[in-house]
């Protein structure tokens, strides 16, 4: 398994500052190629924000270098331990809540971040997520991996609120949880199986507010993901939609494409 990747991130139209941060990271193993990616979007309305989103992709970083070659090399002749995945992401996320939260109280500020990751390991891929930044999957039609954890996706979920009435409600930005500013973190995990030719997007909340999931399996159809200055463009010129239908959050987006 190889991989096509594109990155693209833009401050967008109201704020100074881009408060997100993103990832990809390439090894080989004995099995193949094993890509991690993540989106973090420091929370808006939270002071250096940018400071926690940078945070965190460090900390997906340094687990990437040091921890996660040996729960490979576990893996070999016996299979891969999610488990022992899930075990290493939720302490890697207390830790990263714990440090950013001392950090905010040393300078008097309040700060956090969303963090979504995606792991693919032979046919394979692992989801972490908290907050609201999404993952998706592009094969034969597009499929939402991951689930907001804000107010009005509760409020949907409860029956309380219709889709609709979400896209203008005030409390649309209103998060239940994110690393940094929330005493306890929760992370959700998934996993499931993917194939040559399947497209993963990871966005932050900028990049999907005003666009479809139809708009974005049009732009990013498997099928025309064939080199990754298509991906670039494609992205940049998603990153233009957003920005003319007046999107005044940050905007970024990672693609990856099997092969």
């Amino acid at each position: 398994m190889d991989f096509l990747t594109a990155a693209h991130t833009d401050a967008g139209t109201r704020k100074k500052t881009n408060q997100d941060s993103m990832l990809i990271m390439r090894a080989e193993t004995a099995g193949g190629h094993t890509l991690f990616a993540s989106v973090c979007d420091g929370v808006g309305g939270l002071a250096r924000g940018e400071a926690a989103s940078a945070a965190m992709v460090h900390a997906f970083a340094g687990w990437f270098e040091n921890d996660l070659p040996v729960l490979l090399q576990a893996a070999e002749g016996v299979g891969f331990d999610e488990e022992k995945l899930w075990m290493q992401w939720t302490s890697l996320i207390d830790g990263t809540n714990r440090s950013i939260g001392e950090y905010g109280r040393r300078i008097h500020a309040s700060l956090g971040t969303t963090a979504a990751g995606v792991l693919i390991v032979d046919s394979d891929y692992y989801i972490v997520n908290v907050g609201d930044s999404r993952v998706y999957l592009l094969a034969d039609q597009i499929y939402q991996l991951t689930r907001d954890q804000t107010y009005v996706q509760r409020e949907i979920d409860c029956g309380r609120m219709t889709c609709a009435e979400s896209l203008t409600d005030p409390h649309r930005g209103v998060l239940l949880q994110c690393v940094g500013a929330s005493r306890f973190v929760r992370p959700v995990f998934s996993r499931g199986k993917t194939a040559p030719g399947n497209v993963f997007l990871l966005c932050s909340d900028g990049f999907c507010h005003v666009i479809a999931p139809g708009e974005l399996y049009q732009a990013f159809h498997p099928a025309r993901m064939t080199e990754e200055s298509i991906m670039k463009e494609r992205l940049a010129e998603m990153t233009g939609l957003n920005i003319a239908r007046r999107e005044d959050d940050n905007i970024s987006a990672i693609l990856v494409k099997l092969l």
